[in-house]
């Protein structure tokens, strides 16, 4: 799939940068060519021999090299490769990449290039959850930029968390999925989004929290892969991605309707929080306090959704899944509702209060299947989205 395949690859300053060497490896072995960049402090950790010994390549270091600007500037350096990785990015790489700034080799290509970008972050836990990286992250997700990891695990500092580079072969497959494009070519996929409001009467409405941030970010991943996405919205606080086909309910009902009109689908996520009860009977007038004291509303059940499509005896996608918006009990909650409504999969999430992600920027997620229980580390969304459609496509292929 790399063969003849252009990679520029910028390595980091971090302990972490001796799995570069192991990534050049592998990427050659895949007829990848690979440019190597070795910024200063990168060459603290690998030397430039080795690098270019494995790479089989010329290693560029110097922004200032004139035999090199002669030969080939940085412009067209940064502009000749098909996908430029930066592994490890480290958190000044990134705050660099983040607020454009070029006062290297490494962050001048990374500047002046329109080709696609993959970062592979590295750094100690607390670097990786501190505000300002977050922030840059988050900023690196909206500007487009691949990313892959980082793990959680052991690290060099002896710190455990968040922050280990992902390991090579991880890298390859997502520089896999990057550069193929196509990897839901002809797959349509539907996606569900965003709360849903049911009428109280003509002001007022029985709501949730949910900004649809996650089921935006995984259309538009879905998109990148090639799909072709049926987008089935609910009022978010966020615009939906484009490329898709947007189709807008406000109740649960009305999202049902929807998604039945847009079957068959060879996968369908339901990442939208549909409200479970509706006022029985909406009044088609604005209530009004009254000296009888409060209005008696009574409720009735909403329709389930992710049920009544996993159950479905024909015409049924080849993968549904769920989402488990939980409290208490994450876990177990979600994985009884994954074998109670019938879906494949089940993303989980804990919406406790103290989380801040119902209708945050960053989810924390575990991947529930018959295969077993995947626990994510703590992301973007942007970053779960890219994580789920890689393996929604592995799925489908």
């Amino acid at each position: 799939m790399l063969a003849s395949k252009r990679i520029l690859l910028i390595i980091g300053g971090g302990i972490a940068a001796f799995k570069s060497l192991d990534l050049i490896r592998r990427l050659r072995e895949r007829g990848a060519e690979v440019t190597p960049v070795l910024t200063r402090a990168g060459s603290e950790f690998v030397t430039p021999l080795s690098v270019s010994a494995l790479a089989g390549q010329k290693l560029y270091q110097d922004l200032f090299d004139l035999t090199d600007e002669a030969e080939m500037g940085h412009i067209e350096l940064s502009r000749s490769a098909d996908l430029i990785v930066v592994a490890p990015a480290t958190a000044d790489l990134m705050a660099k990449m983040a607020n454009g700034h070029a006062d290297d080799l490494a962050s001048t290509l990374l500047l002046a290039t329109d080709t696609p970008v993959m970062i592979a972050p590295a750094m100690n836990v607390r670097m990786w959850q501190h505000r300002a990286t977050r922030r840059n992250t988050a900023t690196l997700d909206a500007d487009g930029i691949h990313v892959v990891g980082p793990n959680e695990g052991d690290m060099a500092c002896g710190e455990f968390g968040p922050g280990r580079m992902a390991e090579p072969l991880e890298i390859v497959a997502a520089i896999e999925s990057a550069l193929a494009g196509g990897l839901l070519q002809g797959k349509r996929v539907l996606v569900t989004s965003g709360p849903t409001q049911e009428p109280i009467d003509p002001v007022r409405y029985i709501a949730n929290r949910s900004s649809g941030a996650q089921g935006t970010a995984l259309a538009r991943a879905l998109v990148a892969l090639g799909a072709e996405v049926v987008f089935v919205t609910g009022p978010a606080d966020v615009p939906p991605p484009s490329g898709v086909e947007v189709i807008r309910v406000q109740t649960a009902q009305e999202m049902l309707k929807a998604v039945q009109a847009a079957l068959p689908v060879e996968a369908a996520v339901f990442a939208a929080a549909v409200a479970d009860w509706r006022v029985a009977s909406a009044s088609d007038s604005k209530l009004k306090k009254t000296k009888e004291g409060l209005p008696n509303l009574e409720f009735a059940e909403n329709p389930d959704i992710l049920a009544t499509v996993s159950q479905m005896k024909k015409g049924r996608p080849a993968l549904v899944v769920g989402f488990a918006a939980e409290t208490d009990d994450v876990v177990e909650n979600a994985a009884a509702k994954r074998l109670r409504k019938g879906c494949d999969w089940i993303v989980a999430n804990d919406v406790n209060h103290s989380t801040g992600i119902m209708g945050g920027a960053e989810n924390d997620v575990t991947l529930i299947m018959d295969e077993g229980v995947e626990d994510w580390p703590r992301m973007s969304k942007d970053q779960v989205a890219q994580k789920l459609a890689q393996r929604i496509a592995a799925a489908l292929t």
